[in-house]
């Protein structure tokens, strides 16, 4: 189920989105862009909007961004009603309560991410239409240590999260043995955030 009807409790106290609307998510999705391409490099949010509650600075920034009215947006039931009406409000995407149905699966600090498997995979003919999470963890700086490799790595890439579940490294080794299939992942630390590639391999 997708719903699309705004909260006016919510809305009441809506927070703005970003400043310039046009430069700074062009900021922003060229900053998203650069982070695809070299998996792993923690980027640093080129710019900043309104912070719902519920919601980081590089979330929010990233969803202003990305997200519109054909890219519903999944977010765990804990999160607030602030969040929510901000990007009804500002991106116009409907939010999915249907883990599957979201092309972007949004998981702010506090909440479980979901099993990487249980979001959308994207089709054999279509394998673009499949999930991109959004997870905000404790550190891009501290915590577990992963090593890299795959397109955009020249040798390899390390990369430090703290925050990711226990079992991060055996799903994400499914993720890739899925190719062309599988999900894209953004992690966020505050204002700050890198990516992963369904093609991005961890050494064990």
């Amino acid at each position: 189920m997708i719903t699309t009807q705004p909260m006016l409790s919510a809305a009441t106290s809506l927070v703005p989105g970003f400043d310039n609307p046009v430069d700074d998510a062009q900021q922003v999705f060229r900053a998203t862009l650069h982070a695809f391409a070299h998996p792993g490099q923690v980027q640093s949010l080129p710019a900043s909007s309104g912070l719902p509650d519920g919601l980081s600075p590089a979330l929010a920034a990233l969803l202003l961004t990305l997200a519109d009215p054909d890219t519903p947006v999944w977010l765990p039931a804990g999160v607030p009603a602030a969040a929510r009406a901000f990007l009804r409000f500002h991106c116009g995407c409907p939010l999915a309560d249907d883990l599957r149905a979201a092309t972007f699966v949004c998981v702010p600090a506090g909440h479980a991410m979901p099993a990487l498997a249980d979001c959308a995979q994207g089709e054999s003919a279509f394998p673009d239409r499949s999930a991109t999470l959004l997870v905000e963890v404790a550190s891009l700086d501290d915590g577990d240590l992963f090593m890299l490799r795959g397109p955009g790595i020249k040798h390899t890439q390390a990369l430090r999260v703290a925050g990711l579940p226990d079992d991060f490294r055996g799903a994400w080794r499914a993720n890739n043995a899925g190719f062309p299939l599988g999900v894209d992942l953004l992690l966020a630390s505050g204002d700050r955030f890198c990516a992963l590639t369904r093609t991005t391999q961890m050494e064990a």
